[in-house]
């Protein structure tokens, strides 16, 4: 066991996490925010830009001289960035989402980050996945959000992870999270064998079975729902129909999935998906310009496959990355771990523009882009404006909220 969670493995990409601390604790109580009508109906999905994307050449600072002085190579000519006013600019490979953008389907978010920045992949990454800096913490704040908001616990797909692995941004104390990187192949191992899979089914079923550990029984019970969600899924989501053009890519192939549970009747209320790497130390440009390519087309045709069955108004899309990368290029044609880099806010309710300060290229925090906005203060916005939950029990903690939701 890992921080008190059972892991499920299964066939082509179904896993299930619940932590065991359900059995012996009770999570803080949220409590849902009045006066927040259509919250019920909306949908959160987390893109997690994994790697460490460079921010610096992702919403480039043409306006800024700096830039061109420590990125001699890898700087963005200025006549090729897309302008979002005089200072920064989209990286040109964006186009799809400029044009999302132009129509005031986007919020940047600049300088995110955190207090004390760890630059390893690892913990930073779990910082943002459980909003627990400065401590370790055995939940993930969509899944203390997914424990507490009051949602249907018959239902097997409040949140569902588009990936083959379980985030531990969705890993939850009283709620099963199932993980599933596609529909086909979607079902527990042991389905296969017609005798293994009725035993289970006894096992699952049977009140006056006396188990010896709590553990046995919790482990059967999540069991018995990645069954029963493998074999309802599913139908849930047929017959729905798509015209969007997704990239042929494995974001564009989460994106299209994703559209289809939020079309279906799952009541599915967050979704997490992921991409990258960008883990770009060396010969940053073509791995970077070929995954922003990828990410802005593949966005551009979810909003448009959500549009055509009138889902658009209900999805809102935020983007993560552990990390940005350091002011000044390297050696090697790319660059190394930093800390503050900008998010994005797409769709839903948001209200379009450019958000915090410019980034600082000359006061640096050793060499990086010193954090303006506490990521909290964006998941607390999130959690408030669009989930209609207070944010501090989940965050554990309050946190000021930006202005970039209706």
């Amino acid at each position: 066991m890992k921080r008190g969670g059972f892991l499920l493995g299964a066939l082509s990409g179904l896993t299930v996490v619940a932590a065991t601390d359900s059995l012996f604790s009770r999570a803080l109580a949220q409590t849902p925010l009045p006066g927040l009508p259509g919250s019920e109906r909306r949908v959160f999905v987390l893109v997690n830009l994994q790697g460490g994307n460079d921010g610096l050449n992702c919403v480039v600072p043409f306006g800024n001289p700096a830039y061109y002085r420590v990125r001699p190579t890898l700087g963005i000519p200025q006549a090729q960035v897309l302008q979002l006013d005089s200072q920064i600019g989209f990286n040109p490979v964006m186009k799809s989402f400029k044009a999302m953008y132009d129509k005031g389907m986007v919020a940047v978010v600049q300088g995110v980050g955190y207090p004390d920045p760890d630059h390893s992949h690892f913990r930073s990454t779990e910082i943002w996945q459980t909003a627990a800096p400065g401590r370790y913490g055995h939940t993930g704040w969509l899944g203390r959000y997914l424990d507490d908001a009051g949602l249907p616990k018959e239902n097997l797909f409040n949140g569902i992870a588009v990936a083959q692995v379980m985030p531990e941004a969705l890993v939850a104390e009283r709620t099963d999270v199932p993980a599933i990187a596609g529909l086909h192949g979607y079902g527990l191992l042991g389905d296969r064998n017609r005798a293994v899979r009725a035993a289970y089914g006894r096992l699952a079923t049977d009140e006056n079975e006396p188990y010896a550990s709590p553990y046995l029984a919790r482990v059967l019970e999540i069991e018995d729902h990645a069954q029963r969600g493998s074999e309802t899924l599913p139908a849930l989501v047929a017959g729905y129909k798509t015209r969007a053009s997704y990239p042929e890519t494995p974001l564009g192939r989460s994106l299209a999935l994703a559209a289809q549970i939020v079309g279906g009747k799952t009541g599915t209320r967050v979704l997490y998906v992921q991409h990258g790497s960008f883990d770009t130390h060396v010969s940053q440009k073509a791995t970077q310009d070929r995954l922003l390519g990828e990410f802005s087309d593949a966005v551009k045709a979810f909003y448009d496959d959500l549009r055509e069955h009138g889902n658009d108004r209900r999805v809102l899309t935020m983007t993560f990355s552990e990390f940005g990368r350091r002011v000044a290029e390297n050696a090697s044609a790319g660059t190394d771990h930093g800390e503050a880099s900008p998010l994005f806010l797409v769709g839903g309710g948001v209200k379009g523009g450019v958000y915090g300060a410019y980034p600082n290229l000359t006061e640096t925090h050793i060499g990086n882009v010193p954090f303006t906005t506490d990521f909290r203060s964006v998941y607390a916005t999130v959690l408030e404006r669009w989930l209609g939950v207070a944010s501090a029990p989940v965050l554990r903690g309050s946190f000021p909220s930006i202005g970039a939701l209706v």
